[in-house]
């Protein structure tokens, strides 16, 4: 069944997106981490909305290959290229968020919370709705309840 990207899915994807990043990035910013909400918000924008032309883009060669069916085998369809490049681009920008300083690392945590956070907005804007909130809430209770329970001594 081909999904139907209109405007309703458009702001739900980024409904979803805000709330259940928005959680992560409060989360952060509550700890006074180096990026917050709204960090993280941004991020998980930009990774949805990149999933989301992604996504209008198949649904475009689709179309192009039924109106023009001798064109068939001149039509590659990759979605998982600009995916992966999200994923890249976000790491790089996690890395920004690492310091070592007197022998210490920080920033760990918050790095892989963009970066959970990018894949979130990447979950959503593909249709996953179910996994994108058992994610987000995943990662919302590891960073609070787990965080909590073992101490600081095992975080950054």
């Amino acid at each position: 069944m081909e999904k139907v990207i209109d405007i309703w899915y458009i702001l739900r994807t980024i409904g979803l997106t805000i709330i259940f990043v928005g959680l992560i990035g409060y989360e952060r910013q509550r700890k006074h981490k180096i990026a917050g909400l709204t960090t993280h918000i941004l991020v998980a924008l930009g990774a949805a909305g990149i999933t989301l032309v992604q996504e209008m883009m198949v649904q475009d060669a689709i179309e192009f290959v039924r109106a023009n069916p001798e064109l068939v085998n001149a039509v590659t369809i990759e979605r998982q290229r600009i995916i992966a490049q999200i994923i890249t681009g976000v790491g790089f920008l996690g890395a920004g968020a690492i310091l070592k300083t007197n022998g210490y690392i920080t920033g760990l945590t918050t790095a892989s919370s963009l970066w959970i956070s990018a894949i979130i907005g990447i979950i959503f804007a593909s249709g996953y709705t179910t996994l994108g909130i058992v994610v987000s809430v995943s990662a919302f209770l590891v960073l609070t309840i787990i965080k909590s329970f073992f101490g600081r001594k095992f975080s950054t």
